[in-house]
């Protein structure tokens, strides 16, 4: 079984899944908020959202079994934590600002 790591450097990591697909690999590496990434080079991106991820399998009716909104508002303690804004573009939309504000 082969299995595939990505980085979200400029916002290639959904389409590297893509590709990745469509090769055959049905496992992906990712990181809640996209933490994580190359710790030599300065500024460089993380790792792919692991809810973007679910977000975009899910938008195309690929089952993953994970929780969205599990994520989401995981993503949103694990921002407390680190003290900064994550990476994850799905956790910028209305749907986390809406479970955002059920949490509070």
């Amino acid at each position: 079984m082969w299995s595939l790591h990505l980085l979200n450097t400029r916002a290639m990591g959904p389409a590297n899944t893509l590709a990745g697909l469509q090769a055959g690999i049905t496992h992906f590496d990712a990181s809640l908020g996209g933490i994580g990434g190359c710790p030599f080079i300065p500024g460089a991106t993380g790792n792919i959202a692991t809810e973007d991820l679910v977000h975009m399998l899910h938008e195309m009716g690929i089952e993953t079994g994970i929780n969205l909104d599990v994520l989401l508002r995981e993503g949103r303690k694990l921002r407390l934590i680190v003290g900064h804004d994550l990476e994850s573009q799905v956790a910028r939309t209305g749907k986390a600002d809406t479970l955002h504000a059920l949490m509070e």
